[in-house]
């Protein structure tokens, strides 16, 4: 089980969930001794680059691992299509310098993108399986990422999990389902406190939960009883042997790596300083 926030670098959390004074190059580490998991989301935003990837996996304990988020490029501008180069550029950016602390790869679809059972089953089949895959991929990149800000080469041997997050009412077809299911994606669950649908379906062996917010998008708090519901889920997701990541994205006033924290106390409450 593995729980963490979306990110770990928020003005609102230093003084409160970082103590004041703390290093802001020292917020990973004292994040990652709380909590077990988090999601990279810089990478949605543009490529990072080998030595970032290198320096965070050092930074934290053998047992932890980044999620990390796929380029908005390939799924927001691309909208998936042609995205061969891009899906190159992306993996040869510096993912595989995370060796085996590499969790999942998320996908976060448009919420004007429709299902679209060729389109996406023809993403899918480009996706890598492992981190040998991903190499092989990544050795395809274009000029954008000269060789010297290029990693082709794994540092571990790994499998490599997606999940998939879209934000269309089309994706509650059963075809869509199936495809997930067919091509071993993990359908995200994603409480968004009503903001985009909810798709609460086990597509794959790896469930991976987002939670933007319980009454208020980005904003508000788990109470304590919403987190209990959760921790009851993924006791069960777990205790079916399921692989369960739980990530939270409500960080605008600084609440999720408290409901993180709690829910990690209640899932894993043996637990020493992390999970």
């Amino acid at each position: 089980m593995r729980v963490g926030t979306s990110g770990w670098r928020y003005a609102s959390w230093r003084g409160d969930f970082y103590p004041r004074g703390l290093r802001q190059r020292d917020e990973l580490s004292h994040l990652s001794h709380r909590l077990n998991a988090v999601e990279l989301n810089g990478s949605f935003y543009s490529l990072q680059r080998p030595s970032s990837y290198a320096t965070w996996a050092q930074e934290v304990p053998d047992d932890f691992v980044f999620a990390v988020k796929g380029g908005r490029f390939i799924t927001h501008m691309r909208r998936l299509a042609d995205v061969s180069t891009p899906l190159a550029n992306f993996f040869a950016s510096g993912v595989l310098a995370l060796g085996d602390k590499l969790g999942p790869v998320l996908w976060q679809l448009p919420a004007s993108l429709p299902f679209d059972a060729d389109l996406l089953s023809s993403f899918f089949a480009q996706l890598p399986r492992t981190s040998e895959q991903a190499a092989e991929l990544a050795r395809g990149h274009d000029d954008k990422l000269p060789e010297g800000r290029a990693l082709t080469t794994p540092v571990a041997s790994t499998p490599i999990q997606h999940a998939l997050e879209p934000r269309h009412e089309s994706f509650h077809a059963p075809d869509a389902r199936k495809l997930l299911e067919d091509n071993d994606v993990a359908m995200v669950i994603s409480d968004s406190a009503g903001t985009w649908p909810t798709f609460d379906v086990i597509t794959s062996r790896l469930v991976y939960v987002r939670l933007h917010g319980d009454t208020e998008l980005y904003a508000s708090g788990y109470s304590t009883a919403a987190l209990g519901r959760w921790a009851s889920r993924v006791r069960r997701w777990a205790d079916d042997g399921l692989q369960v990541h739980v990530y939270f994205d409500n960080d605008a006033r600084g609440h999720a790596p408290h409901d993180a924290e709690a829910l990690l106390d209640l899932v894993c409450p043996d637990r020493d300083g992390h999970g």
